[in-house]
Protein backbone atom coordinates (compact mmCIF):
# COMPACT_ATOMS: atom_id res chain seq x y z
CA UNK A 1 0.00 0.00 0.00
CA UNK A 2 1.85 2.99 -1.23
CA UNK A 3 0.90 6.61 0.49
CA UNK A 4 1.58 9.75 -1.33
CA UNK A 5 2.71 12.19 0.11
CA UNK A 6 2.05 15.83 -0.49
CA UNK A 7 3.90 17.69 -2.43
CA UNK A 8 6.45 20.72 -1.48
CA UNK A 9 4.92 23.53 -2.63
CA UNK A 10 1.79 21.58 -1.09
CA UNK A 11 3.54 21.30 2.24
CA UNK A 12 5.13 24.99 2.09
CA UNK A 13 2.03 27.00 1.29
CA UNK A 14 0.07 25.35 4.05
CA UNK A 15 3.46 25.77 6.38
CA UNK A 16 3.34 30.21 5.29
CA UNK A 17 -0.40 29.64 6.20
CA UNK A 18 0.17 28.28 9.30
CA UNK A 19 3.20 31.07 10.07
CA UNK A 20 0.40 34.09 8.79
CA UNK A 21 -2.01 32.82 11.41
CA UNK A 22 0.24 32.67 13.86
CA UNK A 23 1.70 36.49 13.03
CA UNK A 24 -2.02 37.86 12.60
CA UNK A 25 -2.58 35.91 16.28
CA UNK A 26 0.63 37.51 17.69
CA UNK A 27 -0.25 41.36 16.31
CA UNK A 28 -3.89 40.98 18.02
CA UNK A 29 -2.33 40.25 21.45
CA UNK A 30 -0.02 42.86 21.12
CA UNK A 31 -3.03 45.37 20.31
CA UNK A 32 -5.15 43.88 23.07
CA UNK A 33 -2.29 44.69 25.44
CA UNK A 34 -1.54 48.12 23.79
CA UNK A 35 -5.49 49.37 24.46
CA UNK A 36 -5.10 48.01 28.07
CA UNK A 37 -2.24 49.37 29.18
CA UNK A 38 -2.53 52.41 26.85
CA UNK A 39 0.65 52.04 25.11
CA UNK A 40 1.21 53.79 21.57
CA UNK A 41 4.81 51.34 20.70
CA UNK A 42 3.00 48.55 21.48
CA UNK A 43 0.17 49.34 18.97
CA UNK A 44 2.47 49.91 16.52
CA UNK A 45 4.70 47.12 17.18
CA UNK A 46 1.22 45.33 16.24
CA UNK A 47 0.23 47.10 13.20
CA UNK A 48 3.86 46.00 11.78
CA UNK A 49 3.35 42.39 12.52
CA UNK A 50 0.36 42.13 10.90
CA UNK A 51 1.17 44.47 7.98
CA UNK A 52 4.36 42.07 8.16
CA UNK A 53 1.74 38.95 7.96
CA UNK A 54 -0.23 40.67 5.10
CA UNK A 55 3.29 41.04 3.05
CA UNK A 56 4.20 37.56 3.44
CA UNK A 57 0.52 35.78 2.38
CA UNK A 58 0.80 38.55 -0.54
CA UNK A 59 4.38 37.05 -1.42
CA UNK A 60 2.58 33.53 -0.69
CA UNK A 61 -0.35 34.05 -3.10
CA UNK A 62 1.89 35.07 -6.17
CA UNK A 63 4.34 32.76 -5.39
CA UNK A 64 1.85 30.06 -5.42
CA UNK A 65 -0.28 30.95 -8.25
CA UNK A 66 2.05 32.77 -10.62
CA UNK A 67 1.36 31.91 -14.65
CA UNK A 68 4.82 30.01 -14.72
CA UNK A 69 3.64 27.90 -11.87
CA UNK A 70 0.31 27.13 -13.19
CA UNK A 71 2.22 26.49 -16.49
CA UNK A 72 4.84 24.26 -15.46
CA UNK A 73 2.00 22.63 -13.55
CA UNK A 74 -0.57 21.90 -16.73
CA UNK A 75 -3.17 24.05 -15.59
CA UNK A 76 -2.65 27.00 -18.00
CA UNK A 77 -1.47 26.39 -21.48
CA UNK A 78 0.47 29.45 -23.53
CA UNK A 79 1.63 26.63 -26.13
CA UNK A 80 -1.57 25.98 -27.54
CA UNK A 81 -2.29 29.55 -28.92
CA UNK A 82 -1.91 30.32 -32.10
CA UNK A 83 -1.86 34.27 -31.68
CA UNK A 84 1.51 35.97 -31.00
CA UNK A 85 2.92 35.86 -27.31
CA UNK A 86 1.73 38.40 -24.89
CA UNK A 87 3.60 41.76 -24.07
CA UNK A 88 5.26 44.58 -24.93
CA UNK A 89 7.58 44.83 -27.82
CA UNK A 90 10.05 48.27 -27.07
CA UNK A 91 9.64 48.33 -30.50
CA UNK A 92 6.05 50.34 -29.92
CA UNK A 93 7.55 52.79 -28.04
CA UNK A 94 8.35 55.55 -28.77
CA UNK A 95 11.00 57.59 -26.61
CA UNK A 96 11.88 61.12 -27.01
CA UNK A 97 15.13 61.18 -27.12
CA UNK A 98 15.14 58.67 -30.15
CA UNK A 99 14.56 61.15 -32.83
CA UNK A 100 17.11 63.49 -34.21
CA UNK A 101 18.32 66.13 -31.58
CA UNK A 102 16.83 69.60 -33.08
CA UNK A 103 18.92 72.08 -31.33
CA UNK A 104 18.01 74.48 -33.16
CA UNK A 105 14.41 75.52 -33.07
CA UNK A 106 12.85 77.24 -35.54
CA UNK A 107 9.93 79.90 -35.57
Amino acid sequence: MLISLPSIPTTLGVLMVVVVVALVAWALQLMEAANQRKEFSLMLAGCMVCSAAVGLATVMVLTLTGPDRLEARGLLSYSGSSGPEAGISLDSISLPWDGALDLHATR
